[in-house]
């Protein structure tokens, strides 16, 4: 597969709201296409105990868009999303490209204070 993925956390304070930043990076030696059918272009999705806690496409309703994004060697788009009202504990966090013909994935782990 040519593309990779990373996932890291941000924010002032995790307990008032966690941003997620996935990056997808093309490693392979040809250009790739993403080729998108709505206006979401990553699932963000958290975990603990194999349960799935979160989910940011939930309650949510996307522009049906179809879009291209062209990724050359070396080259790496980001998508980011936000879990505004993070509950305290451990989690496992999942992000996932929604293109129509590319998958990429990529997790991290995720603190949320009390």
């Amino acid at each position: 597969m040519s593309l990779e993925g990373t996932l890291e956390t941000a924010g002032d304070d995790a307990r008032d709201a966690v941003l997620f930043v996935f990056t997808v990076t093309n490693a392979g030696g040809e250009t790739v296409e993403l080729e998108f059918t709505d206006a979401c272009t990553a699932e963000f999705v958290l975990a603990a105990d194999g349960e799935e806690i979160w989910r940011f496409t939930d309650g949510r309703v996307f522009a049906q868009v179809l879009s291209l994004d062209s990724l050359a060697p070396g080259e790496s788009a980001t998508y980011e999303a936000e879990w505004s009202d993070p509950q305290p504990g451990a989690y496992t966090a999942i992000a996932e490209l929604r293109a129509t013909d590319e998958t990429c994935e990529a997790r991290t782990d995720v603190s949320v204070p009390s």
